[in-house]
C-alpha cells in the first residue's frame, strides 16, 4: 500500500474523529434543545454599549432610548423593535401606535440628555439632536427610507 495514501487517510480519519467529538460535546451541552437568549429587563441598568466614535454614540443613545421606551411600555427592547415592523407577527397587546411612538420619543430624549451629561453629545449640538428626535417621522425611520429633506421639514 502507498505510504502517502495511508498518511492522508490517517489525517482524514483524525479530522473526522475530531469533528464527531466536537458535535458530541456541543450536543452534550444542550445544543440540540431549543435555546432562547436571555432578554435583559429594560428597566434595569445594563452595561453601556462599548462602541466608539460617532457610530458608538448613536448606537448607545438609540439602545438606551429603546430600553427607556420598552420599560415605559412594560415589554422588552427586542419585542418593541420587532413590533415596529409589520410581518414579524409581534404586536404589543396593550399599546397602540401613537403610544409606542410617544414612548420611543420620550426614551430617546432621555437618552440624549444622558449622552449630553456624559459628554458624548456636545452642549451646543444637544438642542439640535433633541429637535430631530421630536420631529423626525418615526414611521419613515422604521421603514428605513429617510432623507435629509424628511428631517428638515
Amino acid at each position: 500500500m502507498n505510504p502517502r495514501l495511508t498518511r492522508g487517510a490517517a489525517i482524514l480519519l483524525a479530522l473526522l474523529a475530531a469533528a464527531v467529538a466536537l458535535v458530541a460535546v456541543e450536543l452534550g451541552k444542550g445544543a440540540a434543545g431549543s435555546v432562547s437568549p436571555a432578554l435583559a429587563k429594560p428597566c434595569r441598568p445594563r452595561p453601556a454599549f462599548a462602541g466608539t466614535g460617532l457610530d458608538g454614540i448613536i448606537q448607545r443613545i438609540l439602545l438606551d432610548g429603546l430600553d427607556g421606551a420598552a420599560c415605559r411600555l412594560g415589554t422588552t427592547r427586542e419585542e418593541l423593535v420587532l413590533s415596529l415592523r409589520s410581518g414579524t407577527g409581534v404586536r404589543l397587546r396593550h399599546a397602540d401606535r401613537s403610544t409606542v411612538e410617544a414612548a420611543i420619543r420620550a426614551g430617546v430624549l432621555r437618552s440624549v440628555d444622558e449622552a449630553e451629561r456624559r459628554g458624548d453629545v456636545p452642549g451646543f449640538l444637544a438642542p439640535v439632536v433633541r429637535r430631530l428626535v421630536e420631529t423626525a417621522p418615526l414611521d419613515t425611520l422604521i421603514r428605513g427610507g429617510i432623507g435629509l429633506r424628511d428631517l428638515l421639514r
